[in-house]
């Protein structure tokens, strides 16, 4: 699907250097540069849970990714700007988190590459320095916008989690949110699909914060088995779809909320791996993503949808370019004009996370 010569705002892209900046998986990628090992020998000493959810090559999260390797990647796809999303930046001090703030705002965003349009960057509501952190992002650059806070979990033990259960809901979280409604910063909630109902009463509870739901909520497993037993028949997978379905339906009841289009490539949907290097078919991703695509631009419609392509997570699936083809011509087939695609790939995010003056 052509989009007509619309220019584009990738609204969720991960920017790193393992080797120089402190990530959380930072010791594996020194030890990749010191010990380098084939690419089939690494993939069989990662545990499991982290093999489904990154796919079978690892290169992309041991090696530095910057925007001169965005701009390769996006290739012909016309990207005039990106929203940064964060991607687990360590540190001990207090305001660490802040950091990778700075440092995204100093790469070479803009002069042969996409601009830089906006940063989400890493704070944890139930913590008591919430609010002294938001205020250091802040300060870290004029592009700061929200935050994202690692609160995933899923009920498959088999399925990388980074947080226990009910993390949204706890009061904790729940009393330290009103910082970021205050300051009207918004909050991109990246979790399993069993988590939608958490997001709802997040949204319900705070009508004034902007909540992005990040990848449709990320329903694991639909497309193929994952974990010890999620997407492990149809039958599982179609009682999946139902619930998401549901749960999505009260979720974009809330017109407080948003919902990326993006992350549908992760292999922890399930997807069958493609040969290493070659990107999966387009008519192949339109068939599986397309009854998650027309569900949720039945309930959000355009104006509350964005599209991110969720690189370099989703390389081992696909290509930045055949990904946007995938999603545009899924929703042109449901009758999306060019007027809704440019809000998908554009206006929603440039008015979601103020990316319209770079």
């Amino acid at each position: 699907m052509d989009l007509a010569g619309i220019t584009v705002v990738d609204a969720h892209i991960h920017q790193w250097d393992p080797l120089t900046t402190p990530r959380e998986f930072s010791g594996v990628a020194k030890l990749f540069k010191y010990l380098p090992l084939p690419v089939d020998v690494a993939k069989r000493l990662a545990p499991r849970r982290d093999r489904e959810f990154a796919g079978d090559d690892p290169t992309p999260f041991v090696h530095p990714y910057l925007p001169a390797d965005y701009r390769d990647d996006a290739g012909e796809l016309p990207v005039e700007a990106i929203v940064h999303i964060e991607v687990e930046w360590a540190g001990r001090q207090l305001l660490a988190q802040a950091e990778e703030t700075r440092w995204v705002a100093s790469l070479p965003f803009g002069v042969d590459t996409p601009a830089l349009g906006a940063i989400v960057g890493a704070a944890d509501p139930s913590s008591p320095a919430f609010a002294q952190l938001l205020d250091a992002h802040r300060s870290a650059s004029p592009k700061f916008r929200g935050i994202r806070s690692h609160v995933d979990n899923h009920p498959d033990s088999g399925v990388r989690s980074r947080s226990a259960p009910g993390v949204l809901t706890s009061h904790a979280f729940l009393d330290g949110f009103a910082a970021l409604a205050d300051r009207e910063l918004s909050f991109d909630a990246w979790v399993y699909s069993q988590q939608l109902p958490e997001v709802t009463a997040l949204a319900a509870r705070y009508p004034e914060a902007t909540i992005v739901l990040d990848h449709l909520g990320t329903p694991a497993g639909i497309f193929g088995p994952v974990g010890k037993h999620t997407g492990r028949n149809p039958s599982l997978r179609r009682e999946l779809f139902l619930r998401w379905r549901d749960d999505l339906t009260a979720l974009a009841a809330n017109p407080n909320t948003v919902a990326k289009v993006s992350g549908l490539m992760m292999p922890i949907l399930g997807h069958p791996l493609p040969q290493r290097g070659t990107p999966t078919s387009i008519p192949d991703l339109v068939d599986r993503i397309s009854p998650l695509l027309h569900h949720a631009y039945d309930v959000f419609g355009p104006d509350r949808l964005l599209w991110g392509s969720n690189f370099p997570v989703d390389k081992t699936i696909t290509s930045i370019p055949n990904a946007a083809d995938a999603i545009a011509t899924a929703l042109t087939d449901h009758g999306a004009d060019t007027a809704a695609l440019e809000r998908v790939f554009r206006r929603t995010a440039e008015r979601v996370y103020g990316v319209d003056d770079f």
